[in-house]
Protein backbone atom coordinates (compact mmCIF):
# COMPACT_ATOMS: atom_id res chain seq x y z
CA UNK A 1 0.00 0.00 0.00
CA UNK A 2 3.01 2.38 0.93
CA UNK A 3 4.54 1.94 -2.00
CA UNK A 4 1.24 2.75 -4.38
CA UNK A 5 1.02 5.66 -2.53
CA UNK A 6 4.87 7.02 -3.28
CA UNK A 7 3.90 6.08 -7.11
CA UNK A 8 0.49 7.91 -6.89
CA UNK A 9 2.76 10.86 -5.52
CA UNK A 10 5.06 10.97 -7.73
CA UNK A 11 2.86 10.78 -10.53
CA UNK A 12 0.84 14.00 -9.57
CA UNK A 13 3.61 16.11 -8.96
CA UNK A 14 4.94 15.04 -12.45
CA UNK A 15 1.55 15.90 -13.60
CA UNK A 16 2.38 19.34 -11.83
CA UNK A 17 5.48 20.07 -12.93
CA UNK A 18 4.33 19.13 -16.91
CA UNK A 19 1.29 22.05 -16.37
CA UNK A 20 3.36 24.86 -14.62
CA UNK A 21 5.73 24.28 -17.79
CA UNK A 22 3.14 24.71 -20.27
CA UNK A 23 1.46 27.59 -18.25
CA UNK A 24 4.99 29.07 -18.63
CA UNK A 25 4.97 28.53 -22.16
CA UNK A 26 1.59 29.93 -22.86
CA UNK A 27 2.28 32.98 -20.56
CA UNK A 28 5.69 33.81 -22.59
CA UNK A 29 3.98 33.10 -26.03
CA UNK A 30 1.10 35.44 -25.51
CA UNK A 31 4.13 38.17 -24.12
CA UNK A 32 5.76 37.40 -27.29
CA UNK A 33 2.75 38.05 -29.33
CA UNK A 34 1.99 41.20 -27.57
CA UNK A 35 5.56 42.63 -28.56
CA UNK A 36 6.36 41.31 -31.97
CA UNK A 37 2.76 42.86 -32.48
CA UNK A 38 3.38 46.52 -31.34
CA UNK A 39 7.54 47.06 -32.08
CA UNK A 40 7.75 44.81 -35.34
CA UNK A 41 8.13 47.36 -38.35
CA UNK A 42 5.88 47.10 -41.41
CA UNK A 43 7.82 48.16 -44.49
CA UNK A 44 6.54 51.24 -46.46
CA UNK A 45 4.18 48.53 -49.03
CA UNK A 46 5.57 51.84 -51.93
CA UNK A 47 9.31 51.59 -51.05
CA UNK A 48 11.00 55.32 -51.15
CA UNK A 49 7.96 57.00 -52.10
CA UNK A 50 7.66 58.50 -48.38
CA UNK A 51 10.05 58.20 -45.30
CA UNK A 52 9.34 56.33 -42.59
CA UNK A 53 7.69 53.14 -41.46
CA UNK A 54 3.98 52.17 -41.95
CA UNK A 55 1.52 49.89 -40.43
CA UNK A 56 -2.16 49.31 -42.05
CA UNK A 57 -4.64 48.46 -38.87
CA UNK A 58 -7.51 48.11 -41.50
CA UNK A 59 -9.08 51.42 -40.91
CA UNK A 60 -12.45 52.47 -42.68
CA UNK A 61 -10.60 55.33 -44.26
CA UNK A 62 -7.67 53.02 -45.59
CA UNK A 63 -5.11 55.21 -43.71
CA UNK A 64 -1.95 53.88 -42.52
CA UNK A 65 -0.50 55.10 -39.71
CA UNK A 66 3.57 55.59 -38.46
CA UNK A 67 5.10 52.77 -36.65
CA UNK A 68 7.28 55.10 -34.55
CA UNK A 69 7.05 59.27 -33.18
CA UNK A 70 8.62 61.89 -35.29
CA UNK A 71 12.14 61.95 -33.85
CA UNK A 72 11.64 58.34 -32.96
CA UNK A 73 14.22 55.45 -34.49
CA UNK A 74 11.97 52.78 -32.75
CA UNK A 75 8.36 52.34 -32.10
CA UNK A 76 9.18 52.44 -27.85
CA UNK A 77 11.50 55.64 -28.36
CA UNK A 78 9.49 58.89 -27.34
CA UNK A 79 11.00 61.00 -30.02
CA UNK A 80 10.44 65.31 -30.17
CA UNK A 81 8.22 67.52 -29.13
CA UNK A 82 6.80 70.21 -30.80
CA UNK A 83 4.45 72.55 -30.44
CA UNK A 84 1.54 72.77 -32.79
CA UNK A 85 2.11 74.61 -36.20
CA UNK A 86 6.20 74.24 -35.33
CA UNK A 87 8.35 71.75 -37.47
CA UNK A 88 11.44 71.94 -35.56
CA UNK A 89 11.80 70.86 -31.50
CA UNK A 90 12.84 73.04 -29.00
CA UNK A 91 14.37 73.13 -25.58
CA UNK A 92 11.94 75.93 -24.67
CA UNK A 93 8.30 75.23 -25.79
CA UNK A 94 6.35 77.79 -24.58
CA UNK A 95 3.87 81.28 -25.63
CA UNK A 96 7.40 83.20 -25.20
CA UNK A 97 9.22 81.42 -27.94
CA UNK A 98 5.95 79.91 -30.05
CA UNK A 99 6.51 80.80 -33.90
CA UNK A 100 2.95 82.28 -34.46
CA UNK A 101 2.76 84.67 -31.61
CA UNK A 102 0.91 84.58 -28.01
CA UNK A 103 -2.32 82.93 -26.63
CA UNK A 104 -3.96 86.40 -27.37
CA UNK A 105 -2.17 88.01 -30.60
CA UNK A 106 -2.11 85.09 -32.86
CA UNK A 107 -0.50 85.26 -35.96
CA UNK A 108 -1.58 82.17 -37.62
CA UNK A 109 -4.47 79.36 -37.27
CA UNK A 110 -7.07 82.12 -35.79
CA UNK A 111 -10.84 82.13 -36.48
CA UNK A 112 -11.60 84.57 -33.77
CA UNK A 113 -10.27 88.67 -34.16
CA UNK A 114 -10.48 88.45 -30.20
CA UNK A 115 -7.60 86.16 -30.64
CA UNK A 116 -5.94 88.04 -33.34
CA UNK A 117 -2.58 90.21 -33.26
CA UNK A 118 -4.32 93.53 -34.13
CA UNK A 119 -7.76 91.71 -34.95
CA UNK A 120 -6.28 89.23 -37.03
CA UNK A 121 -7.83 86.61 -38.45
CA UNK A 122 -7.10 83.91 -41.76
CA UNK A 123 -9.68 81.41 -41.01
CA UNK A 124 -7.33 78.38 -41.43
CA UNK A 125 -8.40 75.15 -39.15
CA UNK A 126 -5.63 72.47 -40.32
CA UNK A 127 -1.98 72.81 -40.37
CA UNK A 128 -0.60 73.61 -43.38
CA UNK A 129 2.48 70.82 -44.62
CA UNK A 130 5.20 73.76 -44.02
CA UNK A 131 3.87 73.76 -40.62
CA UNK A 132 3.82 69.90 -39.65
CA UNK A 133 6.21 68.35 -38.06
CA UNK A 134 5.44 64.80 -39.35
CA UNK A 135 5.39 66.27 -43.08
CA UNK A 136 8.93 67.60 -42.33
CA UNK A 137 10.43 65.33 -40.25
CA UNK A 138 9.28 61.79 -41.03
CA UNK A 139 6.82 61.94 -44.60
CA UNK A 140 2.89 62.00 -44.45
CA UNK A 141 1.49 64.35 -42.13
CA UNK A 142 -0.43 64.87 -38.95
CA UNK A 143 -3.67 63.11 -38.05
CA UNK A 144 -6.88 65.39 -38.03
CA UNK A 145 -9.04 65.44 -34.88
CA UNK A 146 -11.67 63.10 -36.75
CA UNK A 147 -8.83 60.46 -37.89
CA UNK A 148 -7.15 60.21 -34.03
CA UNK A 149 -11.28 59.36 -33.21
CA UNK A 150 -11.24 57.13 -36.11
CA UNK A 151 -8.26 54.99 -34.74
CA UNK A 152 -10.26 54.99 -31.30
CA UNK A 153 -13.16 53.83 -32.76
CA UNK A 154 -11.88 51.12 -34.87
CA UNK A 155 -9.16 49.47 -33.12
CA UNK A 156 -9.12 47.45 -29.42
CA UNK A 157 -6.28 49.40 -27.07
CA UNK A 158 -4.20 47.55 -24.07
CA UNK A 159 -1.92 49.47 -22.17
CA UNK A 160 1.32 47.67 -22.06
CA UNK A 161 5.10 48.08 -21.26
CA UNK A 162 7.57 47.52 -24.32
CA UNK A 163 11.16 47.37 -23.12
CA UNK A 164 10.46 49.21 -20.08
CA UNK A 165 8.38 51.90 -21.41
CA UNK A 166 4.82 52.49 -20.89
CA UNK A 167 2.25 52.97 -23.25
CA UNK A 168 -0.83 52.04 -25.66
CA UNK A 169 -0.96 48.73 -28.07
CA UNK A 170 -3.73 49.23 -30.60
CA UNK A 171 -4.59 46.63 -32.62
CA UNK A 172 -6.67 46.66 -35.66
CA UNK A 173 -8.99 44.00 -36.64
CA UNK A 174 -6.60 42.47 -39.26
CA UNK A 175 -4.18 41.67 -36.78
CA UNK A 176 -1.76 44.42 -36.86
CA UNK A 177 -0.44 46.83 -34.35
CA UNK A 178 0.59 49.79 -33.19
CA UNK A 179 2.42 51.46 -29.95
CA UNK A 180 2.03 54.75 -28.94
CA UNK A 181 4.75 55.50 -25.96
CA UNK A 182 3.51 57.46 -22.67
CA UNK A 183 5.57 60.52 -22.16
CA UNK A 184 8.47 60.78 -20.25
CA UNK A 185 7.61 64.49 -19.85
CA UNK A 186 4.37 63.19 -17.48
CA UNK A 187 6.51 60.23 -15.78
CA UNK A 188 5.19 57.71 -18.57
CA UNK A 189 2.07 57.83 -17.16
CA UNK A 190 0.17 59.72 -20.04
CA UNK A 191 0.86 60.17 -23.47
CA UNK A 192 -0.60 63.11 -25.28
CA UNK A 193 -0.16 63.70 -29.32
CA UNK A 194 -1.35 66.38 -31.55
CA UNK A 195 -3.71 66.39 -34.23
CA UNK A 196 -3.76 68.92 -37.43
CA UNK A 197 -7.14 70.33 -36.26
CA UNK A 198 -7.31 73.63 -34.77
CA UNK A 199 -9.98 74.33 -31.42
CA UNK A 200 -12.00 76.72 -33.43
CA UNK A 201 -14.15 77.69 -30.13
CA UNK A 202 -10.80 79.16 -28.47
CA UNK A 203 -8.09 79.13 -31.48
CA UNK A 204 -5.04 79.21 -28.98
CA UNK A 205 -5.70 75.53 -28.16
CA UNK A 206 -5.53 72.75 -30.84
CA UNK A 207 -6.88 69.42 -30.64
CA UNK A 208 -4.84 65.94 -29.51
CA UNK A 209 -5.13 62.48 -28.42
CA UNK A 210 -4.80 61.46 -24.95
CA UNK A 211 -4.14 58.48 -23.40
CA UNK A 212 -3.25 56.97 -20.04
CA UNK A 213 -3.48 53.91 -18.47
CA UNK A 214 -7.06 53.70 -17.70
CA UNK A 215 -8.68 55.81 -20.26
CA UNK A 216 -7.81 57.12 -24.06
CA UNK A 217 -9.75 60.29 -25.45
CA UNK A 218 -9.15 63.33 -28.13
CA UNK A 219 -9.05 66.23 -26.00
CA UNK A 220 -7.45 70.20 -25.94
CA UNK A 221 -4.48 71.86 -25.11
CA UNK A 222 -2.87 75.25 -25.82
CA UNK A 223 -0.60 75.51 -28.62
CA UNK A 224 2.53 76.31 -27.59
CA UNK A 225 2.96 73.30 -25.39
CA UNK A 226 5.29 70.33 -26.84
CA UNK A 227 3.50 67.05 -27.05
CA UNK A 228 4.51 64.00 -29.61
CA UNK A 229 3.52 63.67 -33.56
CA UNK A 230 2.82 60.37 -34.66
CA UNK A 231 2.20 60.91 -38.77
CA UNK A 232 -0.39 59.28 -41.21
CA UNK A 233 -0.66 58.90 -44.96
CA UNK A 234 -2.74 57.49 -47.20
CA UNK A 235 -2.54 53.72 -48.44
Amino acid sequence: MSHELNISKMKTKVSCFVMNRMLVAMLLGMAAFVVMGCTKPKPDPEPGSELGDWVDLDLPSGLLWATRNVGATSPEEYGDYFAWGETQPKELISWDTYRYGYYDQLTKYCNDSSYGLNGFTDGLTTLQPGDDAATANYGGRTPTKEEWQELIDNTTSQWTTINGVNGRCLTGSNGNSLFLPASERFHSRDGRYWSSSLYTDGPDHAWLFNFDSDNQWVGRNARAHGFSVRAVRQN
